[in-house]
């Protein structure tokens, strides 16, 4: 197969991802299938390209196309990309040292753009939205998870916490601590595997962090205080807030939807039980339909505050991500979550308009002096 001559008042367009044995490269093949045919619609040539096959001294590499069936790919010699949309599949993959330095190699070359190279650690979300007065108030209190004390301190002033790793995805391995006075057995650990939790319950903290270290490994963790979220039906449920850049560089809301937790969930994500809801229709049932639509006109304001500082404080070029808006009781908005690859809403219209952001903002980083 060929490839066709580009438009050249368009940028050339590589999907990065990783190499595997067996599948040719990592990543959601049905997501890159639809930015391929977006971006041929609108006139771009966009490719899928592995680390590996993206050697930046040659004009032309090998990328992946699909088939007009979808349902191969093939791989085509291409030209060298002017703009790189980093779909890097996960921080183990990330960390790798031949993929932490070909990004870092992209991000000093001379006429390549890349933007959002790296994924965000937990505890530096906080800490950048800490550091602003204009953020801080939607932050819950968080520290860093080191010792027993650290647990201690934060039950003084909370009786319900959730711990968190600072690199986790889609709920895994995060924990809820309540601790209920005046009974045998105060501490009470929620512990979610899969869809499922378990309950362990200890009179002893020496008891409840050995159970945590076990639970956590090696891995690095934090403690946030939990927030009395408003609920539907019994069940807690945030805002998910999808936020990209647009053909003038400026952050903007694509679209919010909304998750509901599952039914013996600890958290909203959908691979843990969740649900994708209306939000209006979850506001609807804590608040009246004038709170409920008074709230949800809050939210872009407030995301794109977040998000603009996320993005100032990382000192990284960043052009989408998504973000997890928790709403308390009294209609307060609290930011528990960002994510520098947003996995695709399947809301249709906020699909649909996030996919053409994707190369309005190609478009004008093309256009930008590196």
């Amino acid at each position: 197969m060929n490839t066709r001559i580009p438009d050249e008042s368009k940028p050339i367009i590589a999907i990065l991802t990783t190499s595997d044995k067996r599948l040719k490269f990592c990543g959601n093949r049905s997501n890159f299938r639809d930015i391929i045919r977006t971006g041929k619609e609108l006139g771009y040539l966009v490719y899928v390209v592995t680390v590996r096959d993206l050697k930046l001294e040659e004009r032309f590499i090998n990328g992946f196309i699909p088939s007009p069936s979808g349902k191969q790919w093939y791989s085509i010699p291409v030209p060298l990309p002017q703009v790189i949309y980093n779909r890097v599949a996960n921080r183990e993959k990330e960390e790798l040292k031949p993929v932490a330095r070909k990004i870092a190699q992209c991000l000093e070359h001379p006429d390549i753009h890349l933007y959002n190279p790296y994924f965000f650690n937990k505890w530096n979300l906080f800490e950048w939205l800490h550091s602003s007065r204009f953020t801080s108030k939607h932050v819950p209190t968080t520290r860093r998870l080191r010792s027993p004390g650290t647990l201690t301190a934060m039950l003084k002033n909370h009786d319900s916490l959730y711990l968190k790793p600072e690199s986790g995805k889609a709920g895994k391995g995060i924990m809820r601590l309540k601790y209920l006075a005046d009974t045998a057995l105060p501490y009470r650990l929620q512990i979610q595997t899969g869809r499922k939790n378990v309950t362990y319950k200890t009179a002893s903290m020496e008891r409840l962090w050995s159970r945590i270290s076990k639970e956590k490994g090696s891995a690095r963790y934090i403690v946030q205080q939990a927030i009395d979220l408003a609920t539907h039906r019994g069940r807690p449920f945030d805002l998910r807030v999808l936020l990209q850049k647009n053909s003038r560089g400026n952050w903007g809301v694509t679209g919010i939807g909304a998750r509901l937790a599952g039914a013996r969930s600890i958290t909203t994500h959908v691979p843990r039980g969740g649900t994708i809801e209306e939000p209006s229709s979850m506001l609807e049932g804590t608040f009246s339909t004038e709170r409920a639509a008074a709230i949800l006109k809050s939210v872009p304001t407030t995301a794109l505050l977040m998000a603009r500082q996320i993005e100032r404080a990382s000192e990284y070029r960043l052009g989408e991500m998504s973000m997890d808006l928790g709403v308390d009781h009294n209609g307060g908005l609290w930011f528990f979550e960002a994510n520098s690859r947003p996995m695709k809403f399947d809301e249709p219209a906020i699909r649909k308009l996030s996919l053409e952001r994707i190369f309005q903002y190609c478009q004008h980083l093309s256009q930008l002096p590196k």
